[in-house]
C-alpha cells in the first residue's frame, strides 16, 4: 500500500511539474558581406517547434567586448526556461569586437549588415518567427548595448524595440579603449567618423513612437554618465523610453538581473 501511495505521489509530481523543452542550437551562419561564417546561438521555445508550432517573437541579444555567441547563455543560464515561459526566441550572434558597425576602416567587419539584415533573414527563414518589426527586439550588454541601439535606430523598419544594459552609448569619452580605433581610426585624426558612429548622435533619426526603447545602467558603472546623457537627449527630443538606474557595476551579476526587466519590457511590446 505504501509503495502504491509513493508511486501515486511521484506521478502527481511529474504531472504538475513544469516541462521545459526549449532547444539550444549553436550554428555557423554564412555572412555574404563578410564572406565568412559567424557563430550564432539560438534558443527556441517548445512553442515554436513541432507540428503544432506557432510563430514566436524574437529578441536578438548582443554580447560585449571580449565576448562571443555563448556569452548570454553564460550570463543567463535559465534563458531556455524563459524562452519556454514567454514563448520567445533568443538569438545570440558572435560580434567579435566589432561594436556592431560596418567599419569604415576595415571592410572585413560588416556586423551591422550581418545583424540587421543577413542574420534576420536567416532566422526568419529557418525558425517559426513573427517575421515583422512588431515581433523583433534587439538589446545587448556593454559594447552590445551600443550595438543594439545602433542597429535598432538605424534599422527601425527591422526592429520594433531596442534596448541597452550598461551600454557604451557614447564612445567618444573612451578613445583609447576596446579596439574602437581599429574600426574607426584614431580619434584624434578621425573625430568626424567617431561623431558619426556613436549612438548618442543617431537619435535624430527617430521620432517619438518609432521604437520602444529601454535603457538601464548600474550606479557604479563607468558608463553611467553617458547613459544619463542619452536619457536627457531622448527627453529633450520628447522620445518616450524607459530609463532605469539601480545599484550595481559592470558585471555578470548586474546583467543577470537587468535582462529580466528588459525581457518583460519587450514581452509587453510584443503583446500590444
Amino acid at each position: 500500500m505504501e509503495k502504491k501511495k509513493n508511486l501515486l505521489i511521484a506521478l502527481l509530481l511529474i504531472w504538475v511539474a513544469p516541462s521545459f523543452a526549449a532547444k539550444v542550437d549553436t550554428l555557423l551562419i554564412k555572412s555574404p558581406s563578410m564572406n565568412k561564417e559567424v557563430q550564432v546561438v539560438v534558443v527556441t521555445p517548445d512553442a515554436a517547434s513541432g507540428k503544432k508550432s506557432v510563430a514566436c517573437p524574437t529578441i536578438y541579444l548582443l554580447h560585449g567586448y571580449g565576448g562571443n555567441a555563448k556569452t548570454w547563455i553564460g550570463v543567463k543560464p535559465d534563458l531556455p526556461q524563459i524562452a519556454d515561459e514567454k514563448g520567445i526566441i533568443f538569438v545570440c550572434p558572435d560580434g567579435k569586437n566589432s561594436w556592431y558597425w560596418d567599419s569604415p576602416k576595415d571592410p572585413s567587419y560588416r556586423y551591422e549588415t550581418f545583424v540587421s539584415s543577413e542574420l534576420v533573414k536567416y532566422i526568419d527563414g529557418h525558425y517559426k518567427t513573427i517575421a515583422d518589426r512588431k515581433g523583433r527586439a534587439i538589446t545587448g550588454l556593454s559594447m552590445g548595448g551600443h550595438g543594439a541601439m545602433w542597429n535598432a535606430i538605424r534599422h527601425k523598419d527591422t526592429f520594433g524595440a531596442g534596448g541597452s544594459t550598461s551600454g557604451g552609448v557614447d564612445i567618444r569619452p573612451f578613445p583609447l579603449n576596446w579596439d574602437m580605433s581599429k574600426q574607426l581610426g584614431e580619434f584624434a585624426y578621425n573625430k568626424k567618423v567617431w561623431d558619426e558612429h556613436t549612438v548618442i548622435n543617431q537619435i535624430d533619426k527617430i521620432e517619438n513612437g518609432d521604437l520602444a526603447i529601454i535603457i538601464d545602467c548600474g550606479e557604479a558603472d563607468f558608463f553611467l554618465n553617458v547613459n544619463k546623457d542619452l536619457h536627457n537627449r531622448l527627453l529633450a527630443r520628447k522620445i518616450n523610453h524607459d530609463f532605469i538606474t539601480r545599484p550595481g557595476g559592470h558585471n555578470g551579476k548586474y546583467w543577470n538581473n537587468s535582462i529580466d526587466y528588459q525581457i518583460l519590457f519587450f514581452d509587453k511590446f510584443f503583446k500590444k
